[in-house]
Parts: C-alpha cells; structure tokens; sequence
C-alpha cells in the first residue's frame, strides 16, 4: 500500500525527525546545530512567530498565485534552495539531486563553494536555475579561474557570502565529534554502523571532499582538504566585493547583510541583489533576528533593487512573513536537507508540496490572491 507522505510527514519538523533518526549523529548536528547556547537560533525563530497577519472573509473562492520574477527570470514559487557547505555529507549525490529538483520544480539551487560535487559535475543538471555562491580567495588568480568556471558550467548568478568573516564556535558540532575532513574514531565509526541507509548510500560514492576548492591545491588526502580550507579565507572586505563585481560578467548577489548602511553601498557599487541573514543562528550567537533587518533594508534600498531572505525558515507561513517584510524570495537550505535525509530525492518535492500547500491554505486565510498582496494584510 503506497504512504501518504501528507499524513507521515506534514511538516518540516516531521522531516527533521525522521532526518534525525536516518543519519548518523555527527551527520545530523553538523546540518542542525547553532553556535553558542543558539540564542540566535532562538531568537529568529521567535521573532518570526510574532509576526501576525489580519484575516479576511467573504473573498470568494480565492487561488492563491505563488508565481514570481526574480532578476528577470520567472519562477513557479518565491522559493529556493540555499547553499549548504558538504551537502554530500548529509546525504550522498545531495548536490545533484537538488540541482534536478529545483529544474522539476521550476526554483533556483544555489550551490556551495564547499559542495562535495564540483560545479562540472552539477552544473549539468541545474539548466538555467544554477546560482553559485562564492567564498573569498586568497588569490586573485584563483578567483578568477573559478569564476571562468562556474560561468562554463552553466550557473548563472553568483552569490558572494560575507558573514563568515572566521569560524564559529558549534559547540554541539564538537560534542558530536563533526570535524573537517572528516575523521574515523571509534563514536563516528558506530554511528555509522548504526545508520546503514546513510552509510550504504556513502559507500557508493566516496567520502565527502570539498572538490572544487581543492583543486587549486597541490596536497592529496587529508592535507588536501586542510589546504582547500586556506583557499578560501579571503577575509573579504569592500576592495574584493569591488574586484568580483568587476570580474564576474553576470548578476552578483551579496548574502549575509543585515545593515541598511552597507545594502545601500553595495546598492551602489553595482550588486544586483541583497540576501539578508544573519546564517540562521550558525555564525554569531548575540545578534539581531534576521527578519528584524529586512524591513529597514528595504526601506533603505528602496523599492527597486531585488532582496532575498533566509534564517529560521520553518513553513509556509514564514515565507509570507518574509514576503510581508520586503524579500522578493525566501531560501531554505536545512529543511531540504532534512527532506533529502528524511525520504531520499523523492523528499524535494514533498518539501515543496508542504511549502506550497502551507501559503495557499493561509493565503486564502487572509484573503491574498497575489504575493504583493501580503504586506496589506500584515497587523501593525
């Protein structure tokens, strides 16, 4: 008898469980876990539960239309994947699954500097809805050759992440014992015996490596990996966001921003779109709720320039808020990866069935036929 996946699984906490059983313990805290006590985590998760719409009746029999145009290009929902470094950790081919299903789906995939497929591998597969997201280099010369690259690979937008200026402490990454590349002790060598599905599925392609980075390096092996990691640590600042601007002939998106003053400079300099988030709660424990900042950069840039969101994304509903609030598109990169660990490549478009579900149901609550009718509808 075929499982209805609706009533198994009809949220995405319901795929975080059953991601939390499925994969090994090191696996799952790497993709879950915070930094510091996760009062970021916390606190995103809050502010965008106090956010409130009005409800409206007597609209009829009203279809929501979830379509939108991001950067000219025409999507079937406000929705994409967000890059998540080693996705290939998680759950094995991670990378081209999603590409495949953000096609089927009509949404962009962006993929990760520090993806286990390298951008030949996946660009393939992502046709026109491939965006790369990029961490700065240490070499001008390598920036360029992987920008010549991913450009040949077929991805279309760049994303440039500048709210990992070092790394954060993740406690519960280390009570797990995730370390980068990964290592073989005797804890993670259970949890792997104790996972078959996820282990089995590893065994087919390989242990994850960061591919793409890697390949400016002259180690093997482990080393190999521990150089890659020193390619890219740029150290941004506003001199190389300048340099890629003037190297990268396309559309050049800048995640990680939460301040008016800097989404106007880069407004200026030539970006084409700003991704507000504070990196869900993963980078910076002491911070503001992303959703906080994404009303006063939209009032800063004003109405033109397109903005992206993401952090403590959970449901449909936290996509209207975002929408509410000024995002053009709302990313989720935890939640596909839970659908991935939770059901396979058929847990993409389970996720998004959810998603999609979820905004039609409260859309028509509140009586908002289009997406540019939800800011009405928000209670002050």
């Amino acid at each position: 008898m075929a499982i209805d996946r609706d009533l198994t699984h009809p949220a995405i906490s319901d795929l975080r469980h059953s991601a939390k059983q499925r994969l090994p313990g090191f696996a799952f805290e790497y993709l879950d876990s915070g930094t510091g006590r996760e009062l970021g985590v916390a606190r995103n998760r809050q502010a965008l539960d106090d956010i409130l719409f009005l409800p409206a009746i007597l609209h009829g029999n009203l279809v929501p239309d979830l379509r939108c145009k991001f950067l000219g290009q025409d999507f079937d929902l406000p929705i994409g994947i967000a890059p998540v470094g080693m996705s290939g950790m998680i759950w094995a081919g991670a990378e081209t699954l999603l590409a495949k299903g953000a096609v089927s789906a009509n949404i962009p995939y962006c993929q990760s500097t520090v993806a286990a497929e390298g951008p030949e591998e996946v660009g393939p597969h992502v046709g026109q809805n491939g965006w790369f997201q990029h961490y700065p280099v240490n070499s001008a010369d390598i920036r360029r050759d992987m920008l010549k690259r991913i450009r040949a690979a077929g991805f279309t937008k760049l994303v440039m992440t500048v709210d990992v200026p070092g790394e954060s402490r993740r406690e519960r990454q280390r009570r797990a014992h995730v370390a980068m590349p990964p290592k073989l002790t005797a804890k993670v060598a259970w949890q792997v015996l104790t996972h078959p599905a996820w282990a089995l599925a590893m065994a087919r392609v390989g242990a994850p490596r960061m591919p793409f980075p890697e390949s400016y390096v002259e180690a093997s092996g482990s080393d190999a990996f521990v150089h890659a990691g020193r390619v890219i640590r740029g150290w941004p600042d506003w001199d190389y966001l300048q340099a890629l601007r003037d190297d990268w002939q396309g559309d050049l998106i800048v995640k990680g921003v939460q301040d008016p003053d800097d989404a106007r400079r880069m407004a200026a300099l030539g970006v084409n779109a700003v991704w507000v988030s504070n990196h869900a709660g993963r980078q910076f424990e002491a911070g503001p709720a992303a959703i906080h900042r994404l009303p006063l950069i939209r009032e800063a840039v004003g109405a033109d320039l397109p903005l992206i969101y993401d952090s403590g994304v959970e449901s449909g509903l936290d996509i209207m808020r975002a929408i509410a609030l000024g995002a053009d598109m709302v990313f989720l990169g935890k939640a596909f990866h839970f659908a991935l660990a939770a059901l396979g490549a058929k847990g993409i478009a389970h996720l998004l069935h959810i998603l999609r579900a979820d905004m039609v149901a409260n859309m028509s609550q509140i009586g908002a036929a289009r997406l540019d009718d939800l800011p009405a509808r928000l209670l002050p």
